[in-house]
């Protein structure tokens, strides 16, 4: 009996914010493999900022997601049939199969991962692309100093919690700026930084001049708009700023800069990041990650939305902050 695959599509371009309606789920039947594929039952789907700038048919660094296709995204799961020697049936892997049950592939981008110390949804995590990112953002364009403040905008997201981290394993000052105060808390009884400010409490240049007194050396940029503007003004002269998202723009209109002219006057480095870009460090990267949280020595935390029609909705709550900690979806 041939056995279905529920997708879910892209089948229209938002008009300002994104909703359920730009998604359809479908059910495809699924085609015996051909000679060199795979098949992978996804377990978990990852849910990512990128993806709502993906959904745009605008010039950016990634071609657009197609319309009336599979949305992209990725996924962990387990192969159950192959016809590719590089791969067997049972073997966990790590890919970009998009959102559905199934994926097919020729193996191109799949990546055979161990779960005995690390288990299976970190790989879309902390030792995943968002911690990759984290790691690049942090060490490659930040490039700490001991002693040196650094800010983390997002503090609490899949990101900004491996940011932080890193950077007190540096021995900087980590200050976190998150979205009300039981994300706050948690950013610093729970990750470990040292402050963290509230943006949504109405007074955050206020309160992040209190939590930075000796200005900030290191930002890491995953929010823009306000959140920026008020960092900005707190830059010390020859700090550094890994741009790594810019989701308060994603939905709307581009908010300009309150100060551009800090960015000279403080001789900053502002430099924008794709870590898609940067294959030459995942290597690194993933093994200090993969045996940190092995050794339960990086701290993280997951929400998870449960089948795949769940996705759209855990999607669009994501981009309103709604998640705690990395956005996934389990699909078994």
């Amino acid at each position: 009996m041939t056995q279905n695959n529920r997708q879910i599509l892209l089948v229209s371009r938002p008009e300002g914010a994104a909703s359920v309606e730009n998604f359809r789920l479908v059910e495809t039947p699924l085609a015996p493999l051909g000679q060199g594929q795979l098949r992978v039952r996804n377990h978990f789907l990852s849910l990512d900022p990128y993806m709502r700038g993906r959904m745009n048919d605008s010039k950016s660094y990634a071609a657009p997601q197609p319309l009336d296709e599979v949305m992209i995204g990725g996924t962990v799961g387990e192969v159950v049939e192959s016809l590719n020697p590089k791969f067997k049936a049972g073997d966990k892997v790590v890919g970009m199969l998009g959102w559905q049950d199934f994926g097919t592939s020729d193996g191109t981008g799949l990546h055979v991962v161990d779960t005995t110390h690390v288990p299976l949804s970190a790989y879309l995590g902390p030792v995943g692309m968002p911690g990759v990112t984290a790691w690049y953002g942090l060490n490659r364009i930040i490039a700490p100093k001991a002693g040196e403040t650094v800010v983390v905008s997002a503090a609490s997201g899949a990101v900004g919690s491996v940011v932080g981290q890193l950077a007190k394993r540096a021995g900087c000052r980590a200050v976190g700026i998150a979205g009300g105060p039981e994300k706050c808390r948690y950013v610093v009884e729970t990750l470990g930084f040292d402050a963290c400010v509230d943006y949504k409490a109405g007074h955050l240049y206020q309160d992040l001049k209190a939590a930075t007194p000796n200005g900030v050396d290191g930002y890491f940029e995953n929010v823009g708009g306000e959140v920026l503007d008020a960092t900005l003004a707190r830059m010390n002269a020859f700090g550094r700023i890994a741009l790594c998202g810019m989701i308060a723009n994603y939905d709307g209109k581009p908010l300009p800069l309150k100060y551009p002219g800090l960015m000279l006057t403080q001789r900053l480095l502002v430099q924008g990041f794709i870590v898609s870009e940067h294959l030459e460090v995942w290597p690194q990267a993933l093994a200090e990650l993969g045996a940190l949280v092995a050794q339960k020595q990086l701290v993280y935390r997951e929400t998870v939305a449960e089948g795949l029609e769940s996705a759209p909705a855990a999607f669009l709550g994501m981009l309103k902050g709604q998640n705690f900690g990395k956005q996934l979806v389990k699909l078994i």
